[in-house]
């Protein structure tokens, strides 16, 4: 059985990171990834075989509480999420830090501050390459440093967007996002700025995403390993369970075993519950670390929607996920309570809206409505819930059990959101009878920002200082397994109401700054 110093389980935003700040130490790490590397063809910027079809989803089929069968929109691939996500990279408010009090409950306080987290949020803005500007978004919590890299400059109708809202006493700003381009050099730039960035893999590999910027580079160092396909079945412990003593992994038809000093999970906050629950033995009777009973348990994947503001002005922008909102992040004068973040995806195109276009006027072909539509994505904060949960069923397949919570405040962003957009300054060509209202998109077809849409998935290996209620320590470490962290979107104990990547980001770089003091 080969012998590491370090296991890592999975290549995303959490794991590849990782093993990017592990690298130079010469330590023996073995990175494990079930998914392959996505293949560069001109399938990637297909947006029918992208975003109707999903070339590139997993075929696995989970199931929801009542057992009907769920196709989640997930990918397994080296980068993980990360090659398919929209990168946009927001640090968590100051506030979400502490303890929250919602229209719908109470959003808990993290085992640590921001400020421990600061210095790693600075390292991960620069690592993933993150544009932005610094005092735009009046939510920002303190920065110890510039970004490195200007932000994204707004196309026009964003821009008259912009210049409007700020008008009626917003304050917009730009969305701090990972992209390589240099506006400056544009003929020298990696990005060039294309319409098929948010939700598809790219190209031309200039998105910051954990394969180009972290596995690749930490490959480039011989003590670093990687196997593609690799799934990981279980994990074995020692007699006393106090220790993970075996990794089990299936690569086609073969199993194979490895150990190593140190395990890492970050599987994605779904697959690293499932993988606890299934190394279940006699030491661990409910699943790996899971004396506390949290394992799986407090999913949250934000209450999501996407929105189409359509006018009667059309909105040419190529690149359209430049401009946020987060006024109403903790809520308003009207409504004392949080509300969340507005911001955009990619621009929405006829064969995207094919998969779940909302039903309006006659007149308004699916070619028509993208050309003509604003495309909003607001997020709101759900609450962690006991029984919002992974588990398995008999044959060891996920089941995703997850309602609704918090729903107020998401409806009174909407709502203020189309209060916004109707007293808009008029429009020099159709006074003020240009918006035509803002309609709901399901994201994927026939359904609401899906169970399926686990795109923002934390929680389920809560982090804490009592061992009772949670499952891993300040560090990530399980409380009950010496050698076990985990390092991805598992350990939130709440989900504030912006995009986690960068979070686990820097939690990844906090957690390897730990890893290398005790692996001396």
């Amino acid at each position: 059985m080969d012998r590491f110093d370090v296991i890592i389980i999975g290549t995303g935003a959490g794991g590849g990171t990782l093993a990017h700040a592990l690298a130079p130490t010469g330590k023996r790490i073995l990175l494990l990834e079930r998914g392959d590397f996505v293949r560069r063809e001109k399938a990637n910027w297909d947006p029918r075989q992208v975003n109707v079809e999903g070339r590139y989803q997993t075929k696995e089929v989970w199931h929801d509480r009542e057992g009907n069968p769920l196709h989640p929109h997930t990918n397994y691939a080296v980068g993980g999420n990360t090659k398919f996500y929209g990168a946009a990279l927001f640090r968590f408010r100051k506030e979400d830090f502490g303890e929250l009090r919602h229209h719908g409950g109470v959003s808990p306080a993290w085992p640590i501050g921001y400020e421990e987290l600061e210095p790693y949020y600075l390292k991960a803005e620069h690592l993933f390459q993150v544009h932005g500007n610094r005092g735009e978004d009046p939510t920002e919590p303190r920065a110890s440093g510039p970004y490195r890299h200007p932000a994204v400059s707004h196309e026009p109708r964003i821009q008259a967007l912009s210049d409007s809202l700020a008008a009626q006493g917003l304050k917009p700003f730009h969305v701090p996002l990972g992209i390589q381009l240099d506006e400056r050099d544009p003929r020298a730039s990696p990005c060039i700025r294309c319409e098929t960035c948010d939700g598809f893999p790219c190209l031309v590999r200039a998105k910051s995403d954990s394969e180009v910027l972290c596995v690749e580079p930490a490959l480039r160092h011989p003590n670093v390993t990687l196997l593609t396909g690799a799934y990981v079945e279980r994990l074995e412990t020692t007699a006393s369970g106090r220790e993970v003593s075996t990794v089990v992994v299936k690569r086609g038809d073969r199993v194979e075993r490895y150990a190593a000093d140190l395990v890492v999970v970050s599987a994605g906050a779904i697959n690293s519950a499932a993988l606890l629950l299934r190394s279940a033995n006699d030491r661990h009777a409910r699943g790996l670390a899971n004396g506390s009973d949290v394992v799986g348990r407090h999913y949250m994947g934000h209450v999501n929607s996407v929105l189409m503001a359509l006018s009667k002005c059309p909105n040419p922008t190529v690149f359209q996920k430049t401009l946020a909102v987060n006024d109403f992040y903790f809520g308003s004068d009207q409504f004392p309570h949080p509300m969340g973040h507005i911001s955009f995806v990619g621009k929405l195109d006829a064969a995207t809206l094919s998969a779940g276009a909302p039903a309006i006027a006659p007149g308004w072909t699916l070619e028509l409505m993208a050309r003509h539509s604003l495309d909003f994505w607001l997020t709101s904060e759900d609450l962690p819930d006991p029984e919002n949960r992974v588990s398995l069923d008999r044959e060891g397949n996920v089941v995703l059990s997850y309602t609704l919570n918090n729903q107020e405040g998401h409806r009174r962003l909407i709502k203020t959101l189309e209060a916004f957009l109707q007293d808009q300054s008029s429009c020099p060509v159709h006074g003020k009878g240009c918006h035509q209202g803002l309609f709901s998109r399901n994201l994927f077809l026939g359904q609401r920002i899906p169970l399926a849409g686990v795109a923002h998935q934390n929680g389920t290996i809560r982090f804490g200082r009592d061992p009772r209620t949670s499952a891993l320590d300040v560090n990530c470490r399980a409380h009950e397994v010496d050698n076990l962290y985990v390092v991805d979107g598992s350990f939130f104990p709440s989900s504030a109401a912006v995009n986690p990547a960068l979070t686990i980001i820097a939690n990844a770089l906090r957690v390897g700054d730990h890893l290398k003091a005790r692996l001396g």
